[in-house]
């Protein structure tokens, strides 16, 4: 079986992330290609698609989020995900029970002796009038009957498992600052949630191992639920393996992929990118090694931006009066640091609509 080295998953992952070249892509058609973007942050999307994505105008996604075909809900891994329409639709009930499990690792003891059936139930009569409400309104509306749970409790419970929802505009869309409002997905959309398959089939366990080889592979079965958070897949993976192709890593994990999808060669030079808060290419797998050295693993974790030299971690960046600071993480060569002052310089001229170009690389 061939041995894929840390250099070739990398490249591998940058073709799939379309971080290798900007794609041809609409605004849609690459949060659908990359199965949704992470987006608690709601402004970092932004830069996650521009670095993916030739011509990205902001306001395509901010459209996109008004006409409902892009909706910020939760989903992978129990975080605000910037999804398509379709796929949170389609795939809303297949993490019902991972995001009620989540919310129980955190909220049990106080959520002790609620009948959650009820509670989803009340949830729903209080939004039935199609009203979008924050979560401190939605729980007042509820509290009543269960006074003695802490009103946060009920609150997580409700907006993050029970009731599929979604985050309405303003929140999400270019340079606007507004807070969460809430609204049934199904209510916000116009559609229906698919229901569950029954047991002993999945055919949306089946389209997530597809769709996340296809932006992430290749990669094991481990990253594969990293990036969902979701249970049962191994069912799922074995009844498409027959459409795959095994390969192995340096530790000897099992990695597989779809046939067709680029592996680029581990030489092929990988341009300068700057990443988001909390992004996918980082967040996406249990084995981070391709992208993100161990000692810089928590970075992604507690939300730093990320910057991609040769394919991998080697700064963090912040953006403060129209300047784009870049803190490197190691010592760079003077064509990185070309490199990363001409990309960083881009950046911010995307970040200030165009009047100012300034970066600056800070002393390591």
């Amino acid at each position: 079986m061939t041995v894929l080295d840390t250099r070739a998953l990398g490249r591998a992952t940058l073709a799939r992330q379309l971080l290798l070249d900007r794609a041809d892509l609409s605004a849609l058609g690459a949060v659908a290609h990359l199965g949704g973007l992470q987006a608690q942050e709601p402004q970092e999307p932004f830069v996650g698609l521009w670095s993916r994505i030739r011509a990205f105008a902001p306001g395509e996604l901010s459209d996109l989020l008004v006409e409902r075909r892009v909706v910020r809900t939760h989903l992978m891994r129990r975080t605000v995900h910037l999804v398509t329409a379709d796929d949170a639709l389609a795939w809303r009930s297949r993490h019902d029970a991972m995001l009620r499990q989540k919310v129980l690792g955190v909220y049990r003891a106080e959520l002790n002796g609620v009948d959650l059936g009820e509670l989803a139930a009340a949830g729903r009569e209080t939004l039935a009038d199609g009203e979008p409400r924050t979560m401190a309104e939605l729980t007042r509306a509820v509290a009543d009957r269960w006074p003695d749970t802490p009103p946060r409790a009920l609150g997580e419970m409700l907006i993050a498992a029970l009731v599929p929802m979604a985050q309405v505009p303003p929140r999400g869309l270019w340079r606007t600052k507004g807070g969460v409002r809430n609204l049934p997905l199904a209510t916000w959309l116009g559609r229906e949630i698919a229901p569950l398959s029954p047991a002993g089939s999945d055919p949306v366990g089946q389209t997530l191992v597809r769709r996340y080889l296809a932006a992430f592979g290749p990669a094991a079965t481990a990253d594969l639920r990293a990036w969902s958070g979701v249970a049962g897949l191994p069912a799922a993976v074995a009844a498409v393996r027959g459409e795959l192709v095994a390969f192995r890593d340096e530790r000897g994990r099992e990695l597989l992929d779809l046939p067709d999808a680029p592996r680029p060669d581990p030489d092929t030079p990988a341009p300068v990118r700057f990443l988001p808060a909390f992004d996918n290419a980082i967040l996406g797998y249990q084995d981070r090694g391709r992208i993100i050295d161990d000692a810089h693993r928590g970075l992604s974790v507690a939300g730093e931006r990320v910057v991609l030299v040769d394919g991998r971690v080697a700064a963090t960046w912040t953006v403060a009066d129209d300047t784009v600071t870049v803190t490197p993480l190691r010592p760079f060569s003077r064509a990185e640091r070309s490199a990363v002052t001409e990309e960083g310089s881009a950046l911010s001229a995307f970040l200030s609509d165009q009047d100012s170009e300034r970066v600056r690389i800070a002393p390591r």
